[in-house]
């Protein structure tokens, strides 16, 4: 993997494949480029497609305290190495972050999104606030591994399912990580949808969902989709939020040739 210095000086790893305009793909929670390399490799025969490590997970580096600030930062870094500009492909909460990323100036050609979790709405900004309270007090204690059952279990995973990942080779992975759910916390904010600060979100936008996703997921992005002034919605018939990459790699790939046709037309 490449590595590139953020502004705090936190070492970002990175990954390319491919060549073509530039995707940028922004990972989830506890995901890590490795994530994110089965889609990366559907896209790489079209596209120049980057993967990284968010702050605090695989090969990159963790400067505290954590700020929104500084993983914006980080993707502003990637970015620059990769030639200034770039489309970017959000996955959950690296939807929210590539949408705050945009918002605060990170110059994006073509900006699409999968299920960023907001939770709008009276009962989903409480709910959002006991997830977050109850996060917090499992991190403060220790409990790397207990706070990773409750983003499991928050996320739809059943119990029985979690049980037997509990006892699988990739959960000392996810517990590893478990102090980066907090960051992907602080991404959402409350919940809400911050349609005021989002309204400066100029490129382009795809919001994707899930057509097997739940109900409140489905709401929220388009909820999410009628709040950018650019945006619009595609439901991808039987996904979940465990979105399969052979389903979403044509679609993105659809949109972001746009960009190639925009570049050749100037």
């Amino acid at each position: 993997m490449d590595k590139i210095l953020s502004r705090d000086g936190t070492m970002i790893a990175y990954r390319r494949r491919g060549e073509g305009p530039p995707v940028v793909l922004v990972g989830g929670a506890l995901g890590t480029a490795e994530t994110e390399a089965p889609l990366a490799r559907l896209l790489a025969p079209r596209f120049h497609v980057v993967t990284y490590d968010r702050r605090g997970r695989g090969a990159s580096g963790d400067s505290g305290p954590y700020a929104v600030e500084r993983e914006i930062e980080d993707l502003a870094a990637v970015v620059t190495a990769v030639g200034g500009r770039a489309s970017v492909f959000g996955m959950g909460a690296g939807g929210a972050l590539a949408l705050e990323a945009h918002a605060a100036g990170l110059p994006v050609d073509l900006l699409a999104v999968y299920e960023p979790p907001y939770t709008p709405g009276a009962s989903g900004l409480q709910y959002k606030e006991c997830c977050t309270s109850r996060l917090h007090r499992l991190l403060s204690s220790g409990d790397r591994a207990g706070a990773v059952e409750l983003f499991l279990s928050v996320t739809g995973v059943p119990a029985d399912m979690i049980a037997r990942m509990r006892r699988a080779p990739l959960w000392s992975g996810l517990v590893s990580m478990a102090h980066t759910l907090a960051y992907d916390d602080a991404l959402l904010g409350d919940g809400s949808i911050p349609a005021e600060r989002f309204a400066s979100v100029t490129a382009r936008t795809l919001v994707v969902c899930g057509g097997a996703s739940t109900a409140p997921a489905r709401m929220s992005a388009r909820a999410l989709a009628d709040a950018l002034p650019r945006s619009r919605h595609r439901t991808l018939t039987g996904q979940t939020r465990e979105l399969a990459p052979q389903a979403v790699a044509p679609v993105l790939a659809e949109f972001f040739a746009r960009d190639v046709y925009a570049r050749q037309a100037s």
